[in-house]
C-alpha cells in the first residue's frame, strides 16, 4: 500500500538482534497450558518432519525457519519452554544460529581465545580451519542442519561445545580486560556463565533424546 501525499512512509520494523546469551523469557499468551502444548506438538512436528524426509530443501527450508518468520515469532511459541525439553532446546538451537547470523566476526574472536584450552570442545563442535566468520555460520547451518537430517543428539552436544568453547574465550578476555575496562569485563563474564548454563541444559537434552524422555 503505498502512503498518501503529505504522509509519513510506513516505519520499518527494526528485527532485535539475538546474542547467544539472549534466552530471556517471552511473553506467552493467557493461558499457559495451552501455550505449553502448542510448543511441544509444533516442535515435535517440525522435528519428525525434518526427520522423515530425505529432501535437501525440506531441511534447508527448516534451518531457515527464522530467517523467513522472525527469531522473535519462534521465541513467543517456544521461548518460555523448559531448557531441558524439545522445545526448549529447539529454541536455543535457533538463537545460537540467529547469534552466529548476526554477529559472527565477534563471536568468531571468542571462539579463537577459547579453543587452544577447550580443544575437547573445540572438536566436537566441528568448525573448519581456521574458524573465522565464515566458518562458524557454516558450522551453525550444520549443526541445526543435523537436528532434522542426523542424530537430534550430536546436534544438541555440537551446540553444547560450541557454547563451552565461545565461553571460555569470552573468560579469557575479560581477564585481559578486567583492569582496562571493567564494565566490559563483567559483561563477558556474566555471558560466559550463561553460555555454560545453557550448554549444560543442552548436554542434558542430549542425554534426554537418547533415553527416549526429550518432549
Amino acid at each position: 500500500m503505498s502512503a498518501t501525499p503529505g504522509s509519513q512512509p510506513p516505519r520499518q520494523h527494526k528485527p532485535k538482534l539475538f546474542t547467544p546469551a539472549d534466552f530471556e523469557p517471552y511473553a506467552g499468551g493467557p493461558d499457559p497450558a495451552r501455550v505449553s502444548e502448542a510448543a511441544h506438538l509444533a516442535a515435535q512436528a517440525l522435528v519428525n518432519r525434518g526427520r522423515e524426509s530425505d529432501d535437501p530443501a525440506v531441511t534447508k527450508r527448516l534451518v531457515k525457519l527464522a530467517d523467513k518468520q522472525g527469531l522473535e515469532a519462534i521465541a513467543e511459541l517456544w521461548a518460555q519452554s523448559p531448557a531441558r525439553s524439545l522445545p526448549g532446546a529447539l529454541w536455543r538451537l535457533y538463537a545460537l544460529r540467529a547469534a552466529m547470523q548476526q554477529d559472527p566476526e565477534r563471536i568468531s574472536v571468542y571462539f579463537r581465545a577459547g579453543q587452544d584450552t577447550a580443544q575437547v570442545s573445540r572438536a566436537v563442535a566441528g568448525v573448519a580451519e581456521p574458524p573465522g566468520a565464515d566458518e562458524l555460520k557454516t558450522m551453525a547451518d550444520a549443526i541445526l542442519s543435523g537436528a532434522f537430517d542426523g542424530e537430534f543428539d550430536v546436534a544438541l552436544e555440537r551446540s553444547a561445545a560450541f557454547c563451552r568453547v565461545v565461553a571460555l574465550g569470552q573468560s579469557r578476555i575479560a581477564d585481559e580486560r578486567e583492569h582496562a575496562d571493567g564494565a566490559h569485563a563483567d559483561r563477558l563474564t556474566r555471558n560466559a556463565g550463561q553460555l555454560i548454563r545453557t550448554a549444560e541444559d543442552l548436554e542434558q537434552a542430549a542425554g534426554s533424546w537418547r533415553r527416549g524422555e526429550l518432549d
